[in-house]
């Protein structure tokens, strides 16, 4: 069981971050977090001898702002997109 880091500034590894934001109720695999470091999409990341790193907080804010307002029903989403 991985640990959720105390300190929003800590620096993770890909590794580290992945197994965090499982703990934390966000599943995630360090090559998903590979894949959008390539294509984009992901949480901003540092390099350091070549290894990502990545700030505990800003990865947490990433994750959280993929996350939707809690739903009862798919038919809510369905409304959600109409009205817009």
């Amino acid at each position: 069981m991985a640990q959720i880091p105390e300190t929003n500034d800590a620096r993770l590894t890909r590794q580290r971050v992945a197994e965090a934001l499982t703990e934390a109720g966000y599943p995630i695999s360090p090559r998903t977090l590979a894949t959008k470091a390539t294509r984009g999409g992901g949480p901003p990341y540092s390099l350091f001898s070549g290894r990502a790193l990545y700030r505990w907080g800003d990865a947490l804010e990433w994750a959280q702002s993929l996350t939707t307002a809690p739903r009862r029903s798919t038919s809510e989403a369905d409304a959600q997109r109409s009205a817009a």
